[in-house]
């Protein structure tokens, strides 16, 4: 046990986070990669170790979860537009997104595929491509 907060050494820990409210790349960066994330995959399936998100939990919902999901989905194409993104990548982003409503609202097919086609990440990738080139201050540095 851990003696600083009563807590089970494996057990979950609560995690706050504040994502920066700038309009610079950097902040953008944070929140489509915050919202991308909690969308597809911040949960794992135990057993299988299948990483979900909210876009496949909802999405089990008809109707309304697909229209959450959607205006999730078009929240990081709105962060996209703000930030300059051409508009062909933004046409492609938002093709993504209605991709996976249409596909979503069919009953069982549409719950499988949120498992497969992922559009939050497709769209975090082409974000994130434009950042590094077009923004290379904001680069975050993995290793």
């Amino acid at each position: 046990m851990d003696t600083n907060t009563n807590r089970r050494p494996n057990a979950p820990r609560i995690v706050g986070m504040t994502l920066p409210m700038g309009s610079d790349p950097a902040s953008v960066r944070a929140r489509v990669t915050a919202m991308e994330h909690l969308l597809e995959r911040s949960f794992v399936i135990p057993g299988v170790n299948v990483p979900v998100g909210l876009d496949a939990l909802i999405g089990l919902i008809p109707v309304l979860g697909e229209i959450v999901t959607a205006s999730m989905g078009a929240y990081i194409v709105w962060e996209a537009r703000n930030l300059g993104l051409p508009r062909w990548k933004l046409a492609r982003m938002g093709m993504n997104v209605l991709f996976d409503t249409a596909i979503g609202a069919i009953p069982v097919l549409g719950d499988a595929a949120d498992f497969v086609f992922r559009s939050n990440t497709r769209n975090l990738k082409i974000i994130l491509r434009h950042i590094d080139k077009h923004h290379p201050e904001a680069r975050v540095i993995e290793g």
